[in-house]
């Protein structure tokens, strides 16, 4: 959450989306042990980049922290605009032969099934081991 509302507190601050334009938020899962969020906007004069490191200073800190919460980040041109995109990840069960995957169980063990991996307590969002 600490991201998304980074990347479009961003968006409202520094592109032509907070001047009256809008800006899209999406959350994908692309693969197992991968979140990926994207925020596109309306454009700006620069591109993003993390501020200085002036201790000082009011802001500039927040694409650093998306750098620090997230495996990696980074933006692309999407006409009329931009879009900026952070991925996290976090490491899932590798498949052993001969032994039935933690998704598939049988329908006679008892117990919720899932069809994905969720983050293991304590996951904070950093890069993968």
């Amino acid at each position: 959450m600490t991201c998304v509302s980074e990347l479009c507190a961003n968006a409202i601050a520094h592109t032509a989306s907070g001047r009256g334009g809008v800006f899209t938020v999406e959350v994908d899962w692309p693969r197992d042990g991968v979140a990926r969020i994207a925020v596109t906007d309306d454009g700006g004069p620069s591109v993003p980049a993390p501020g200085s490191l002036d201790l000082m200073a009011e802001g500039g800190r927040g694409l650093a922290l998306v750098a620090a919460c997230t495996s990696r980040w980074g933006f692309s041109d999407a006409y009329p605009g931009r879009t900026v995109w952070a991925e996290a990840c976090w490491p899932v069960p590798v498949p052993t032969p001969n032994r039935p995957s933690p998704d598939r169980r049988g329908s006679d063990r008892p117990g919720p099934r899932r069809s994905r991996p969720v983050p293991p307590p304590g996951w904070t969002g950093g890069p993968a081991a």
